[in-house]
């Protein structure tokens, strides 16, 4: 079994502390703010902003979710002038039942970013911390590929067809000094801009910051969050239909966008072809991550779901049907039972 049911209680747990921490940051963002709450559609589907004056009366937008009942529910709670409260008490409660925590050194790097803004800016968590959220999220505990030594960390930069309408300008280089874990920018463009952050003396501290690729293949400098990305190939797959997540450590919750768990799968197929020889342990752990996550789909009746982000996938190109079926051979090498017919229909 690649993944263990989380017990109801902790389901429940996790629900009401996803519920708690969004009121709470949107009590904690919006405070003092002067503005109007604004429901908007991109590509067929609702999310909701919340629109407000800067200094330079210049119109802000902060994302705040698709529309759900979660975040209609917060909206509510902030119109309706509730206060928020901190939520350590509930998360050790959360992590106590069965859910699992994001390493300490990791939480507080992602949950710094939380405060500073970006995630309200339209970043997205990638990688296999976003795999573990989603556990979570979906009421299991995977049975491997939930470790790392990186954090990962995604925006759509200048590609308009896939941002979240946010235009927030924040400082992601200063909230990343300001934990004093000694995080340095070893790729810089333009002074203090990074797309990556690492640690020379500590190699559980490893940041990247990618987005879809461009044109020139050169990195994409972003002024209002102080920041460059890495373009990827392919990366605009996942950036596609967010979700929210809440991460939770030992300290406390945060909300952050995720990739939905059905274009994750699919995605790490098609990327699974582009590692080289170097990095195979990562390649495996893509396998591994989505076996887990065909899995779930399987499992739990979601084979439509999985499917739809599947014939996506192979109707972008030649080159996406390729990688996407070299990726499918591999993984059902790996983890065979997945040979079902219902995962992997094309029409």
């Amino acid at each position: 079994m690649r993944y263990a049911e989380l017990s109801l209680a902790a389901q429940t747990a996790y629900a009401e502390l996803a519920e708690q921490t969004r009121a709470f940051e949107l009590n904690q963002a919006l405070s003092g703010q002067s503005g109007s709450f604004q429901k908007l559609q991109r590509k067929g589907r609702d999310y909701w902003y919340f629109a407000y004056r800067d200094l330079g009366d210049k119109v802000r937008m902060v994302y705040l979710g698709p529309d759900d009942d979660e975040v209609r529910k917060a909206i509510d709670g902030v119109q309706a002038k509730r206060g928020g409260q901190a939520t350590a008490p509930q998360a050790k409660a959360a992590l106590q039942l069965g859910c699992a925590p994001v390493a300490p050194k990791h939480f507080s790097i992602i949950k710094r970013l939380a405060e500073y803004g970006f995630f309200r800016a339209g970043g997205v968590l990638i990688g296999t911390h976003a795999f573990l959220v989603l556990g979570n999220l979906l009421g299991v505990k995977w049975a491997s590929g939930a470790t790392t030594l990186d954090v990962d960390f995604a925006h759509a930069g200048k590609n308009v067809s896939i941002a979240l309408p946010a235009d927030l300008k924040i400082d992601v280089h200063d909230a990343l000094t300001s934990l004093e874990m000694g995080l340095l920018p070893i790729s810089q463009f333009d002074g203090s801009f990074g797309a990556q952050y690492r640690n020379p003396k500590d190699q559980e501290l490893r940041l990247d910051f990618v987005t879809s690729m461009t044109r020139d293949g050169k990195a994409v400098v972003m002024p209002d969050l102080k920041l460059a990305l890495e373009p990827l190939k392919f990366m605009e797959f996942s950036l596609e239909g967010t979700v929210q997540g809440c991460v939770i450590g030992t300290r406390g919750s945060c909300i952050v966008n995720l990739p939905a768990p059905e274009r994750m799968a699919v995605h790490k197929l098609i990327v699974y072809g582009e590692r080289p020889v170097r990095e195979r342990t990562k390649a495996n752990k893509d396998l591994l991550q989505a076996a887990s996550l065909a899995s779930y789909f399987h499992e739990t009746g979601g084979e439509d779901v999985f499917n739809a982000a599947w014939r996506d996938a192979l109707g972008r190109g030649k080159g996406w049907k390729e990688r996407a079926r070299e990726g499918k051979a591999a993984l059902l090498r790996m983890a065979p039972e997945l040979e079902i017919p219902g995962l992997w229909r094309e029409k």
